[in-house]
């Protein structure tokens, strides 16, 4: 039987919704957590697990215990074998490590793994200089800026089962990266290269190292004005992050968080960098816009970054209400792959998916295709 290795962080993802921009440290843990913060990385595990699940008479799971995939792992169907130990409840950095070491130890074909950049960050300081078991990320983090993350959950099992049949079994070297969470959550995005670790090779179901803003001046501020020139009065405007997005707010004249979300009513500011609570209550029952710009590289449009624009509030915007703003340049970086959603809720994305018309200038938009993988 094959082997396949598992590890969850349990509490991946969780400052995203809340607007802390990250999830690394006990104090911003638990500052989530006093939002209302809910874990995100159980339930995407599992929703790869359960791709992966047509397979569970020929693939073994070894992974560690409680929530760090022994819970995910018999939710989705398998009886694993769990190996280590944990304080439930108390995870941290270190048992992730200790976890990527056992199972290298215990002869895994591959690690699966559920997290963000800092979980990513942690497994290769714990195998990547020394081992070439392959390895994929569940993203499930605030910050996917890392090449190790499969586009989606459902993604990652298909990446996954597909290595594990033996039908691509071709692997590359993929980027590491993480970012200063401090530094990101006053503006300033302070990325760094830690290293590769090998991924299965699979440009269908794994995403690109996330791309630097390379767009043209020019096509960035055509943009902004396009934008300001057709804001209806009366309607909330939801601003995502971004440099692409920034150029908006400049534009209005008016303060704005690069990196959160901000909301704007009649061209002034109602407010800069909220959390998804506070976002939905600005626009529950209101005419809404949700402006959005994809990220170079990767293209999604939401679920990297700007998870305070969830679900519900999406569903109360309407799809026809969201607006995508990309530079020609931008595009070029993502082609011929689709830009992409990813907001938790599978439903939602495929209600998302179809052609979109992207205000790519001044007077200048083009259609592009816009789904889950």
């Amino acid at each position: 039987m094959k082997k396949l290795g598992l590890i969850v962080n349990p509490v991946a993802g969780m400052g995203g919704r809340v607007g802390l921009k990250g999830s690394d440290g006990a104090e911003i843990q638990k500052r989530a957590r006093e939002l209302g913060a809910k874990p995100e990385s159980p339930l995407r595990a599992i929703e790869a697990l359960k791709v992966i699940a047509r397979l569970k008479d020929q693939v073994e799971i070894i992974t560690y215990p409680y929530e760090m995939g022994e819970v995910e792992a018999r939710e989705a169907g398998f009886d694993p074998r769990v190996i280590g130990s944990i304080n439930s409840g108390e995870t941290n950095p270190e048992d992730t490590m200790q976890a990527a070491q056992d199972m290298v130890a215990a002869g895994v074909d591959i690690i699966l793994f559920a997290g963000g950049d800092g979980t990513a960050r942690n497994i290769y300081t714990a195998v990547g200089s020394g081992s070439d078991i392959p390895v994929l990320g569940i993203p499930a983090g605030v910050k996917i800026h890392s090449a190790v993350y499969a586009i989606n959950p459902k993604s990652a099992g298909e990446a996954a089962a597909l290595f594990l049949e033996g039908k691509a079994v071709n692997i590359r070297e993929a980027e590491v990266m993480d970012i200063d969470e401090d530094a990101f959550r006053e503006g300033r995005l302070s990325a760094q290269l830690y290293g590769y670790l090998n991924v299965p090779e699979n440009k269908k179901y794994v995403q690109s190292v996330k791309s630097g803003a390379r767009s043209e001046k020019a096509e960035v501020q055509g943009i902004a004005a396009e934008i300001v020139a057709n804001m209806q009065d009366d309607a909330i405007y939801v601003i995502g992050p971004g440099t692409t997005t920034r150029s908006i707010m400049q534009k209005l004249e008016l303060p704005y968080t690069l990196l959160g979300v901000d909301v704007v009513l009649n061209k002034q500011i109602l407010a800069n960098d909220v959390n998804e609570q506070q976002l939905y209550e600005f626009v529950k029952g209101k005419k809404t816009h949700i402006v959005v710009t994809a990220i170079g590289g990767q293209g999604h449009i939401f679920g990297r970054g700007n998870q305070q624009i969830s679900p519900r509030v999406i569903r109360d915007a309407g799809k026809e209400n969201i607006t995508v703003v990309a530079s020609r340049d931008k595009l070029v970086s993502i082609m011929p792959r689709p830009l992409l959603v990813d907001t938790g809720d599978p439903e939602l994305d495929r209600q998302l998916s179809g052609y979109y018309r992207i205000v790519a200038g001044w007077q200048d938009t083009l259609m592009y295709k816009v789904g889950t993988e």
